[in-house]
């Protein structure tokens, strides 16, 4: 039997910035909304920015928590996007945005990116290299972001290189508490960090299963957890499913995360079908009393 988070360790609030999410009523759906020509699901389709705006405000219709805008990917060998033209990119789609309904996360590895995004309203910071900026610890602390921190070796152009393990798991962890407590060290509370086990980050396919069997391990460090897994590449080693097909697999893996409340945050390209799944679940969970709207007929 895989296990479940310890739930005496497992936090259930996370900080940005002036508000406090409130993770214990049901797991949060996080809209992937990429404005790059090269991401691997939908690299090009919003790559203009009314483009994005149009995916972020439908991704909101659907049912999304948080939106997540990134303007470089971070594909095994992408190409790295100079600073001025990721600004560029995301800087309107935030702008756009951010007197909308829900927070708004900037994907970026560069400090100078998130500024101009934090500036421009966006609340979180979701940070691939846990950091790896010199610069980054401040931008974060000065505007008392929210803070995901993920587990990565090497950079995306390098990352496919780095990929030997003793324990996958247990080295996952320590990096991440590594980087948890180098958060804290830079005057970043812990109530604004979330982690991210970086499924598909410097990992084969074994290496993948293996967190995902094992992500109640994070519960460890008292912080909550973010999984994006969605449609990603080792999905489609099972039955041999092009990327258009893993949605099935992707709710799995979600669901997998919710039933074990492993992960409170679901970071994904298919908002409606995981909001539904998310909102099944939790009627499930709580005898259908989290539901909403009239009673059922008597059938």
């Amino acid at each position: 039997m895989l296990p479940i988070a310890n739930l005496a360790e497992t936090a259930w609030s996370w900080t940005i910035r002036d508000r406090v999410l409130d993770l214990r009523p049901r797991a949060l759906v996080m809209g992937i909304v990429n404005v790059t020509p090269d991401s691997f699901s939908d690299g090009g389709r919003y790559f203009q920015p009314d483009q994005a705006i149009q995916q972020a405000q439908e991704l909101i219709r659907q049912g999304a928590d948080l939106l997540d805008i990134g303007g470089e990917s971070t594909r095994p060998g992408a190409t790295p996007v100079p600073v001025e033209e990721e600004i560029r990119r995301v800087l309107p789609v935030i702008e756009a945005l951010a007197a909308g309904p829900v927070p708004l996360s900037i994907d970026t590895m560069k400090a100078a990116v998130a500024e101009a995004a934090l500036r421009a309203g966006a609340q979180i910071v979701n940070d691939v290299t846990a950091l790896g900026d010199p610069a980054m610890p401040e931008v974060v602390r000065r505007y008392q972001a929210g803070l995901v921190l993920m587990h990565m070796r090497g950079t995306p152009q390098t990352m496919a290189q780095m990929t030997d393990y003793d324990d996958v798991m247990a080295e996952v962890v320590a990096h991440l508490q590594t980087r948890l407590l180098w958060a804290e060290k830079h005057g970043i509370d812990k109530s604004r960090v979330v982690l991210d086990p970086g499924i598909g980050f410097a990992k084969r396919s074994g290496h993948n299963w293996t967190v995902l069997a094992r992500l109640g391990e994070l519960a460890t460090l008292g912080r909550p957890v973010l999984l994006g897994v969605s449609r990603k590449g080792f999905l489609g080693k099972i039955g041999d499913r092009p990327e258009e097909q893993r949605l099935p697999a992707s709710l799995a893996c979600a669901c997998d995360a919710v039933i074990r409340q492993t992960a409170r945050i679901l970071r994904v390209h298919d908002v409606e079908a995981t909001r539904y799944a998310v909102d099944v679940l939790t009627a499930i969970q709580h005898g259908g009393t989290e539901l909403a709207g009239p009673p059922d007929p008597a059938v």
